[in-house]
């Protein structure tokens, strides 16, 4: 993972000496803007964000002191550390109880200021967390499985393995219910971002006028309701993963400002005119086909090459219904209230010969109605009240039954014939991508 990088702010009228510590600031990987006076200072925090200011307390015209008074009225957050000279060194005390992290007198180290900065960075990032922690609960379950033993789910769970330490953008592809997130948690705990925020949007459950205030902020005033400053869903996920759930629903005038976010790595809260850096990994999902949206001009297609650096496709339940029985299990290990309770081998066929439209999310559901139903401590066929099962009619004998792969082929069969071979149409009634219908054409010779 890159390391952190500093934006620091230093106001000094020495010119060699501001260059000298620029250079060596720099070399650390960290960004510096420089000043030689408080009112080049002043339009320099309007147009950027600063993690720390380096301030000489003697400056032409302004002195660092007021500088320091306005900072912290204007961007409190931002830590400041005072360069003091002789004679000033009951100034620079009096500028710590005005807020300043530290000071340093002159003539001083680079290496002591440097350690001073780091000190004053770290407590900024501590103040920010503590303040993050405060608004959202950052999920801290790494202790979880992806449950599926068929073929497609073991290739997806090594897909992930591999994806996971990378910082590559990813596009989770799946229908409703499949478990989009979950692939997207374990993409994060998985990996090298592990200790770090976990947040996820939901791009098609706020309201366009919403989203862009939720993705990057917004300051107090910006617009009715704004009462104060608040941190965007960018600033709150930094150093960790950005998880962009149901991406094809986003509204288009958001997709250019995200494009601009996902180049740069920098944005604007709504209302004001400071840029502002994060670094995070980017991770969305969606239950569209993103080139049909992109065809239709609902999606934009700069942004759909930049999100689909690496594609990862979840399976339907019905594409991995030997995965049922361990499905069941689980969920039902999970359900409250009830102890010890099964589903019996008849219910258990049921659920077998269930296409499941909503996946896995419809199982869950299925299986809560069952523990609610049943009588004792074992689900029956009837307790679960599935679609289209008449549970007084007796069970099929095993021999009679057609594979999951005879099963796919002749409706793939049918949905081809019905769209007379248009592959696009029939992948959007199938649920599956386009690529992955001509992967299954040619699997199934048909």
């Amino acid at each position: 993972m890159n390391k952190k990088n500093i934006k620091v702010l230093i106001v000094d009228d020495e010119e060699d000496l501001l260059d000298l510590l620029a250079q060596r600031i720099r070399r650390k990987g960290n960004t510096v803007e420089l000043a030689a006076s408080a009112e080049e200072a002043l339009a320099l925090l309007h147009a950027f964000s600063f993690d720390v200011g380096i301030y000489d307390i003697k400056l032409p015209g302004m002195d660092g002191i007021e500088l320091l008074r306005q900072s912290k009225e204007k961007y409190p957050s931002m830590e400041v550390i005072m360069l003091t000279g002789h004679g000033t060194i009951e100034t620079a005390i009096e500028s710590m109880k005005m807020g300043a992290y530290d000071y340093v007198s002159k003539p001083y180290a680079l290496s002591e200021l440097e350690a001073v900065l780091d000190k004053a960075f770290e407590k900024k990032q501590l103040n920010e967390t503590n303040h993050g922690l405060q608004r959202v609960l950052l999920s801290k379950e790494k202790d979880f499985s992806i449950i599926g033993d068929s073929p497609c789910m073991q290739r997806l769970t090594e897909l992930i393995q591999k994806l996971a330490s990378s910082e590559i953008p990813v596009l989770i592809e799946g229908e409703s219910g499949t478990g989009k997130e979950l692939v997207a948690r374990a993409l994060h705990f998985w990996g090298e971002r592990s200790e770090q925020p976990f947040i996820t949007v939901n791009s098609g459950a706020l309201p366009e006028s919403l989203l862009e205030s939720e993705l990057f902020g917004h300051v107090k005033g910006a617009f009715t309701g704004a009462v104060s400053d608040k941190k965007g869903i960018v600033e709150l996920a930094d150093q960790g993963t950005l998880f962009l759930d149901e991406i094809g629903e986003m509204p288009q005038s958001v997709q250019v400002k995200l494009l601009r976010f996902l180049e740069s790595e920098e944005f604007r809260r709504v209302g004001d005119s400071s840029l502002r850096w994060v670094h995070v990994r980017i991770v969305a999902a969606t239950n569209r086909t993103l080139e049909d949206e992109v065809a239709r001009g609902r999606f934009r297609e700069d942004l759909f090459y930049r999100l689909n650096a690496m594609r990862v496709s979840v399976p339907p339940l019905r594409e991995r219904k030997e995965d049922i029985p361990l499905l069941v299990q689980h969920l039902l290990a999970q359900s409250r209230g009830r102890e010890q309770i099964s589903v019996d081998e008849k219910a258990l066929h049921a659920l077998m010969r269930y296409t499941f439209p909503g996946n896995i999310r419809e199982l869950a559901y299925m299986l809560e109605r069952g523990v609610i139903l049943a009588r004792g401590n074992v689900i029956k066929t009837e307790d679960l009240l599935i679609p289209d099962v008449d549970s007084s009619k007796e069970e099929e004998s095993i021999e009679e039954w057609l594979s999951l792969s005879q099963i796919e082929r002749q409706h793939i069969g049918r949905v081809m014939e019905f769209c007379h071979g248009n592959k696009t149409h029939a992948a959007r009634i199938l649920g599956i991508s386009v690529r992955n219908l001509y992967r299954k054409l040619a699997e199934y010779h048909i």
